[in-house]
């Protein structure tokens, strides 16, 4: 019985040390080298070739070394073995650490102010809303859309949330469906988008989306914080929308190609925040270690969690 690592654009020998050290008495094999393709039992993948999980007949899970599992959804050829999802609350953590940070940042003006300090200005400009005058949205409500919601319900700001079916949260103003969103991006100052990226949801965060949000609250136009998935944006239209003030700012973690090409205007547009796909980072040994549980839990005989619906695609 051994464990297949599936892994492009990581170091794939540090992965393998590292369930080597947890399965002693198993073999890690790779994508890069011959193995028996009936021995393997369980895969840990993260943006595997398509295909290269096909002919594996004992196949029992396939494991996300990532939260988002559309990297390994996306393969027209995947196994018809259950899907898992990383949940981490090291990572759940994170996530809202750089909700609060961005929704923060962006209420409080730090963008401009960091660009007065480099050009040496002094603009006496006192004026600051409160987070109870500001409305933030968020698009997603798993586990870290919830969690985030939660945070910035404690910082004050006025919190509701979106989802694709019915979700309930104390103190947050819930929405679902397509019925519910328009109502949601109307009351919204801030869009913070933490949603899974399927077919039905690339490409969500366009111009069409954009104008629906609330125009009249108190930071002189709406604010897009996407830390989901790149594929949910149209970076086109993220621009467009900046230049014709359909949006205020934005802060982005993740884009549509990745790393972000030196050529993108994003890089110098003075009214975005660009991180490296880095606002949520679980610590490798601690991932390795949940999927070690998961994988003792059901040889004994219980169930996995954080199984993905393979209809919804999370």
């Amino acid at each position: 019985m051994s464990i297949l690592v599936a892994i492009e654009g990581w170091d794939v020998p540090s992965w393998v040390e590292r369930f080597q050290r947890l399965f002693p008495e198993r073999k890690v094999v790779t994508l890069d080298e011959p193995f028996d393709r009936r021995e393997v039992h369980y895969v840990v993948s993260w943006k595997h070739p398509h295909g290269a999980l096909s002919g594996l007949p004992n196949l029992a899970a396939i494991f996300s070394l990532g939260a988002g599992v559309d990297h390994i959804m996306a393969d027209p050829r995947l196994p018809d073995a259950p899907v898992v999802r990383v949940v981490d609350a090291d990572l759940t953590t994170r996530m809202s650490e750089y909700v609060v940070l961005h929704a923060l940042a962006h209420m409080r003006q730090l963008p401009r102010y960091m660009a007065q300090q480099r050009a040496g200005t002094w603009e006496d400009d006192r004026f600051q809303p409160c987070a109870g005058d500001v409305r933030v949205g968020v698009m997603g409500l798993g586990e870290l859309g919830r969690d985030a919601a939660a945070k910035l319900r404690t910082m004050g700001f006025r919190v509701a949330g979106w989802s694709r079916t019915g979700r309930t949260m104390d103190g947050v103003e819930t929405h679902s469906g397509e019925e519910g969103l328009d109502a949601f991006l109307a009351r919204t100052d801030i869009l913070v988008v933490l949603l899974p990226l399927t077919e039905a949801t690339r490409g969500i965060l366009n111009l069409d989306l954009f104008a629906k949000l609330a125009k009249d609250g108190p930071l002189g136009g709406p604010i897009l914080i996407n830390a989901g998935r790149g594929g949910l944006q149209v970076e086109g239209d993220i621009l467009a929308a900046l230049e014709s003030g359909v949006l205020k700012a934005a802060s982005l973690d993740v884009f549509e190609v990745e790393p972000l090409p030196a050529e993108s205007p994003l890089w110098t547009h003075p009214r975005v925040i660009v991180t490296p796909h880095n606002a949520a980072m679980s610590h490798p040994d601690t991932i390795s270690r949940l999927i070690a549980d998961q994988i003792a839990r059901l040889e004994s005989g219980g169930a996995l969690t954080n199984v993905v619906d393979p209809q919804a695609g999370y």
